[in-house]
């Protein structure tokens, strides 16, 4: 999932804006610095508003530069109104480990778990390297 951001120079700082997500706001000395900050900012906004169960807004906004989320906030999209339980179930995977893949910043899933995912949503697994 990707959320689009814009960055706009001012001064010596380039500054970074969420349209889909107007609580977040950034800044970096550089350009590379600014997108790197924004990758961070989404990310714990994303870590907040989850833990705090408020809603998600889906991406839209196309302009500007995309910024990749975790596999967290797929995950949760394509679960649906599956229980977490019930995926990890699936999975093979304890719940408190699935709950884990669901949050921004723990998710580290394994290539092995990223498979499984796959499978259990019927989805084919594409790494680029």
């Amino acid at each position: 999932m990707t959320y689009n951001c814009t960055i706009e120079q001012e001064g010596n700082m380039f500054i970074v804006q969420f349209p889909d997500m107007p609580n977040i706001q950034t800044f970096g000395n550089t350009h590379e610095e600014a997108l790197a900050m924004a990758q961070e900012a989404l990310e714990g906004c994303l870590e907040s508003d989850i833990s705090r169960g408020l809603p998600i807004p889906p991406p839209a906004y196309k302009g500007g530069y995309p910024v990749l989320v975790a596999l967290s906030l797929r995950l949760r999209e394509l679960r649906g109104e599956q229980s977490q339980t019930d995926i990890a179930r699936k999975l093979g995977l304890s719940y408190q480990s699935y709950q884990r893949l669901e949050n921004p910043c723990k998710a580290n899933p394994t290539v092995k778990t990223l498979e499984r995912i796959a499978r259990v949503y019927g989805r084919e697994l594409n790494i680029s390297m």
